[in-house]
């Protein structure tokens, strides 16, 4: 099994015979997908997804791929193929093409449907070519053929990648539902044609890969959704992804059979739930979706509610209910139905939503107490599935974080991929596929890129951990006057405290010690005041830690009179 390490150099030129792939993001991370593959001099990007912030990423609205490595090269790019419409593989596109607004973008209906909307914010007209599955297209270098899977949203699809240095077949994300609610299957009898014809390196979705068995099919949950209308006394909330077509279909459904009226709540939600319905995707019973400005006029046991925030996210609507920052207030008596899979790092996030909405009396229903929710990826007895149809010569897992790549390296290796051809690779790595034969050959630049307001690639990672140290250990000024002739203290010190639970006079304890260290160092001829305010930084950061544990973040400041 090749393996990424830390002391591997930039990646040498490309074999004239070869076929490059660099992972720019969904490697080691669930979100930021973005793979980059080259052969002749000539570039293709599957997704370009993004990140959402953790706790750790405070003030973030979103977190980019790194284009550094398209740097003087996006000239070459032929195409961006996009396999689904989620956030987390065309949330980045607006700002890859912000750089050169003319390359193409290739994916599905409803796919391009959603990145149009979402680019016509940012006052981006794109190319567009949109394809179905089982289409072929030659773009230079690269022939693709696109097959049909399935997933949490309609219309995804597979991409397999013919070149004359080899082929390619990457699943996007994808599960094996025999029981879809749109009854598009995930097209098995391609990925056994491919298989046939010759798959040099197979790209998977890890994300389930430590999930035995098969995933739940999505009808399976419906007579759970439906009991939660049934038992529910007044209002019912539903918080889930905006994208999430087939759970928007499902309790649109479960509100006609109750005879309930439902409101979408949210711009991305009414957005994107608006071109399903337009495109056919999503299909709203008659008499059934008002406007959320007309639930005053409805009795509470007569409302739906739909909204976005099912990964606690701070600014979506579910929050800010829980918050009581939002015009829906949250009583006792309401149900809240979160209809959504925890992604790996919101889980505070989305438990401290709970607990505020049960505080306010409501009744919560999540995948954790009731079956109102599978998962869109493919779990372990379907990976190897897939693996003994396509008989890869080379696996490559993708779309996880880094123990769901291990897991799924894993699966193929049971399968029979001999263990020296399963590459596990990280964000940044670039793997070569040269005479049938994949590894990983170097690395290059692939940090994050963070979305700060209108600023994007500005923020850096000591901003960050200034931010967190303001958070978390509060902030003390303290300003003193120097006097120029004698260097002597004229004014000061003066303390000023924020963010401690002790009283602002607890600091007067420090206070001499600052006026002895300053009388020592201008006694011994320091005059500067970068040094001043060095000795001022350091006598106050060792009280704090001592007296009261904490390391805040200390700005001094002297002035001379």
């Amino acid at each position: 099994m090749t393996v990424v390490t830390p002391e591997l150099t930039p990646p040498p030129a490309l074999a004239p015979n070869g076929l490059r792939v660099v992972a720019l993001g969904g490697l080691g991370e669930v979100g930021r997908n973005m793979t980059v593959i080259e052969t002749g001099g000539r570039l293709l990007i599957i997704d370009c997804g993004v990140l959402f912030p953790e706790d750790h990423h405070p003030g973030i609205d979103l977190i980019l791929p790194d284009f550094e490595y398209l740097d003087g090269r996006l000239d070459d790019v032929e195409a961006i193929v996009l396999t689904h419409g989620h956030e987390d593989h065309i949330g980045a596109v607006p700002f890859l093409l912000r750089r050169k607004p003319d390359i193409p973008l290739i994916g599905s209906q409803l796919t391009l449907a959603l990145v149009e909307a979402k680019l016509k914010e940012h006052r981006i007209k794109p190319y567009t070519l949109t394809v179905r599955e089982g289409q072929r297209e030659k773009l230079g270098a690269f022939d693709l053929e696109f097959v049909a899977v399935n997933h949490s949203i309609p219309d995804a699809l597979a991409v397999f990648v013919r070149t004359p240095a080899g082929t390619l077949l990457h699943t996007g994300d994808f599960k094996m539902d025999q029981l879809p609610l749109d009854n598009r299957l995930t097209d098995l009898r391609a990925f056994a044609r491919l298989g046939e014809e010759g798959v040099d390196l197979f790209l998977t979705d890890s994300t389930n890969a430590e999930v035995p068995g098969f995933t739940t099919p999505e009808r399976e949950i419906a007579p759970a959704i439906d009991k939660v209308f049934r038992h529910a006394e007044r209002r019912i909330i539903v918080a889930c992804f905006s994208s999430h077509v087939h759970r928007v279909q499902q309790v649109l459904d479960a509100a006609e059979k109750a005879g309930r009226k439902v409101a979408m709540v949210g711009r991305s939600m009414i957005r994107n739930m608006g071109i399903a319905a337009d495109l056919g995707y999503l299909h709203v019973p008659d008499g059934v979706l008002i406007d959320v400005r007309k639930l005053d006029n409805l009795p509470d046991d007569e409302v739906v509610l739909i909204c976005t925030g099912s990964q606690g996210e701070p600014m979506a609507a579910l929050s800010r209910m829980a918050n009581r920052d939002h015009r829906i207030e949250v009583g006792r008596g309401d149900t809240v139905l979160l209809a959504s899979s925890l992604i790996p790092g919101n889980e505070n996030a989305v438990y401290r939503v709970i607990n505020g909405l049960m505080m306010l009396g409501a009744n919560v229903v999540h995948k954790g107490n009731a079956k109102v929710h599978v998962s869109g990826h493919a779990s372990a007895g379907e990976l190897i599935y897939c693996y003994n149809i396509v008989k890869p010569r080379n696996v490559m897992p993708v779309h996880g974080e880094y123990r769901h790549l291990v897991a799924n390296a894993e699966l193929a290796i049971q399968t029979g991929v001999p263990r020296e051809r399963v590459v596990i690779a990280q964000d940044g790595s670039v793997i070569d596929l040269v005479d049938g034969r994949a590894a990983i050959v170097g690395e290059v630049s692939c940090g994050y890129i963070y979305v700060d307001g209108s600023s994007v690639g500005e923020t850096t990672e000591t901003l960050l951990k200034d931010r967190r140290i303001l958070r978390d250990e509060g902030f003390i000024t303290c300003i003193v006057v120097i006097d120029a002739a004698t260097g002597k203290i004229a004014a000061g010190p003066e303390i000023t405290a924020r963010g401690f639970a002790e009283d602002q006079t607890v600091f007067d304890q420090v206070i001499p010690r600052i006026e002895q260290a300053l009388a020592e160092a201008t006694g011994n001829g320091v005059r500067d005041e970068y040094q001043l305010q060095q000795i001022i930084r350091r006598t106050i950061g060792g009280w704090v830690g001592g007296k009261i544990k904490r390391r805040p973040m200390i700005i001094p400041v002297v002035i001379e009179a």
